[in-house]
């Protein structure tokens, strides 16, 4: 039983993922485009879909070779009802995959430890339906997913960026925040982005230290996700 994962870049890898989903009995494979890897045709023998984050242009197919593939794929997904789950880059690819649309964002780059708030629909939703009301999740993106697919279900949102968490049909989930990012993932993050951050350290400390908060409130929702994929 496994989960296909896409990766767009070396920073961005399954972190927290590679622990908590086969905790539940849902087995990894990592595809690497970014480092030759070819996408695989089709998703069959594969019990669930995920997209993870990275740098590139969600609307803008030419950022990256492969991201036309990987809508293909995310569209697949969610014509069948395979469960899918997209993490920042990977959620604003799911948006744009099925009629959405994704832009700079409008109100500058989210970066770093903030809360997000969960929306009344969420408390029906298979996997969000027990989050309190405003966890707290790490964010790291540029853009943002502007505009909703068709009949999505909007399940988070915060003051400066609404669509921070979204269902797509029954089971395809996109989530422009990070809850699988490790300690060494986020160090990454802050050296790469040194430049931009007004306080690089303090980023990173406070990054760090709601990892386990992070862990506590959103491993049992990944765990959700594998065994909503172990039923199928």
């Amino acid at each position: 039983m496994t989960a296909l994962v896409i990766t767009h870049t070396e920073s961005e890898g399954p972190g927290l993922l590679s622990s908590w989903l086969p905790e539940a009995g849902l087995g990894l494979e990592v595809v690497e485009p970014w480092r030759g890897d070819q996408l695989p045709a089709s998703l069959d023998g594969f019990e669930a879909l995920v997209v993870l984050g990275g740098p590139h242009q969600a609307w803008d197919d030419g950022s990256a070779p492969w991201l036309g593939g990987t809508k293909a794929l995310i569209r697949k997904a969610v014509g069948a009802e395979l469960p899918t789950l997209g993490v920042c880059l990977g959620a604003q690819l799911l948006a744009e995959a099925t009629g959405g649309r994704v832009a700079p964002s409008a109100n500058g780059p989210e970066l770093g430890a903030r809360l997000v708030g969960k929306r009344d629909l969420a408390g029906n939703d298979p996997l969000f339906w027990d989050l309190p009301l405003s966890p707290i999740v790490v964010q790291w993106h540029y853009d943002e997913v502007t505009e909703l697919p068709p009949g999505a279900t909007l399940l988070m949102s915060s003051p400066s960026h609404p669509h921070q968490a979204f269902r797509v049909g029954a089971k395809a989930w996109g989530i422009q925040f990070h809850v699988e990012s490790d300690a060494g993932m986020l160090t990454r993050w802050v050296e790469q982005d040194r430049d931009t951050l007004a306080d690089p350290a303090a980023t990173l400390a406070g990054m760090l230290e709601v990892v386990p908060e992070i862990e506590e409130v959103w491993g049992e929702v990944l765990r959700r996700f594998a065994e909503l994929a172990l039923m199928l």
